[in-house]
């Protein structure tokens, strides 16, 4: 059975910083891209990063670039996400997900996997 089960998010002031988890089980961790989605309330669910299998590729959504990193460590079956300078317009549940073929394929939203969701909040 996959997991995906994400750690990390809580309350933040604007500007502070905040690391998300991501542990994955019941898949082969690196025959898959993986990255976050966010859904903040009323609003679709966005692709916010996403990394290819060896890390050597990244998609970022061009509200988060320069801000966010999204790392993985194939060894340990987890994939990070870095948030820096974080606005009140980044408040979301935010979800672990995996996928094939490259990071803006899955960050386009065609996941295979996605885990329950960590809620991240930032406060003026």
């Amino acid at each position: 059975q996959v997991q995906l089960v994400e750690s990390g998010g809580g309350s933040v002031q604007a500007g502070g910083s905040l690391n998300l988890s991501c542990t994955a089980s019941g898949l082969t961790f690196d025959n898959y891209v993986m990255g976050w989605f966010r859904q903040a309330p009323g609003k679709e669910r966005e692709g916010v990063s996403c990394i290819s299998l060896s890390g050597r590729m990244t998609y970022y959504a061009d509200s988060v670039k320069g801000r966010f990193t999204i790392s993985r460590d194939n060894g340990k079956r987890m994939v990070y996400l870095q948030m820096n300078s974080l606005k009140t317009e980044d408040t979301a549940v935010y979800y672990c997900a995996a996928g094939v073929l490259t990071p803006n394929y899955v960050c386009s939203g065609s996941v295979t996997k996605r885990g329950q969701g960590t809620q991240v909040t930032v406060s003026s």
